[in-house]
């Protein structure tokens, strides 16, 4: 057989076994055997030596159009053949779009960061700015600047994490209203401003009691400031969160940084004043502590307790929670119980 009749052979041969392929792997050995250095072809052309000069280009350019025939061949069923495998695996793995979808569970909002974003969102919409401070504090604003100086019998009953001499784990938010006073420039209005956060005092702890809780510590410093403008901004706080028919009432009491001090309680929402267990038949309920800035606090920060005067109050979001919504245990607040968390959905 001729040289040129061998490579025709060969191209009508590996054409029709590439037709003939069902797989991939076929015709990757099928170009391994039939196109590589050992295959037919090459060693067919080694018997280019025997054919005359002037035929050689022309077989030579025969060998180039049957390797060109065979590479097209092996290509065509390659496609097909992953044309097909890519069809089936379609209709392996289609998804039947009209069954119902897997539910997926929707977490919310803890009802700590609600209440205290209601709380926030409240006293930004009159002037107040947000200023969190800072967890690590110094015991200088945490104590000293608030008229609490280093043997006052005040600070037992905060007694609290120490990381060093002069740095503890603030007892309350109260501790950044001395670097607002310092950084405000009144020249430019008055200061108004509320911190929330995270605070840390030595408990034990039970259903009422934590060694972790949440503060938001209010101040307001401008000229004229009374205890009427103090009572008006806490009705008002007392309004929006239990109610518009709450009533408050000042009681005398004792703070270091404000004189005169009241604890402030709200008319009963539960029985509206008639008496109730939750009130314990006063009522009333105790929520928050306040008063007008100690002219001591005002002097320390270099501001002149004589042309100016401000008031302050501070309040626990989880005891406001827990009143709202008739929560029994603090400690529930951070068990992570979905069952408990899961009833405050969107409640504010």
């Amino acid at each position: 057989m001729s040289l040129d009749d061998k490579l025709k052979s060969l191209r009508e041969n590996g054409i029709d076994e590439a037709k003939r392929a069902q797989r991939l792997q076929e015709l990757n050995d099928l170009r391994v055997n039939l196109l590589g250095k050992k295959g037919p072809i090459t060693k067919a052309l080694r018997g280019m030596k025997d054919v005359p000069a002037e035929k050689r280009p022309e077989i030579g350019t025969l060998a180039n159009n049957v390797k060109k025939d065979i590479q097209q061949a092996i290509e065509e069923k390659m496609s097909e053949l992953n044309e097909k495998m890519v069809a089936h695996q379609l209709e392996e793995e289609k998804i039947d779009v009209t069954l119902p979808a897997t539910k997926q569970v929707q977490g919310t909002k803890h009802i700590l960061n609600q209440t205290i974003e209601d709380i926030e969102q409240f006293f930004i919409g009159l002037g107040y700015e947000v200023a969190p401070g800072y967890e690590v504090e110094e015991d200088h604003y945490n104590f000293e600047r608030l008229n609490i100086p280093k043997d006052h019998p005040a600070r037992d009953m905060q007694d609290t994490f120490y990381l060093s001499d002069e740095l503890l784990m603030r007892t309350q938010t109260s501790a950044q209203e001395g670097r607002d006073m310092e950084a405000h420039d009144f020249t430019k209005g008055p200061l108004k401003m509320i911190s929330p956060g995270v605070v840390y005092r030595r408990d034990d702890d039970d259903a009422t009691h934590s060694h972790q809780f949440h503060q938001i510590e209010g101040l307001v410093v401008d000229k004229n400031i009374s205890m009427a403008d103090l009572k008006g901004t806490l009705e008002a706080l007392c309004r929006h969160v239990f109610g518009d028919e709450r009533e408050i009432r000042f009681r005398p009491s004792y703070f270091p940084f404000t004189e005169p001090s009241v604890e402030v309680d709200v008319s009963c929402f539960n029985c509206g004043g008639e008496g109730c267990r939750i009130c314990k038949y006063t009522g009333w309920i105790e929520v928050l502590g306040a008063g007008l800035t100690h002219p001591n606090v005002l002097k320390m920060s270099g501001i002149d307790p004589n042309e100016y005067s401000g008031m302050a109050f501070g309040l626990g979001p989880e005891r406001f929670a827990m009143l709202k919504y008739g929560i029994n245990d603090i400690r529930d607040f951070y068990l992570n119980d979905v069952r408990f968390l899961e009833q405050f959905k969107g409640v504010n």
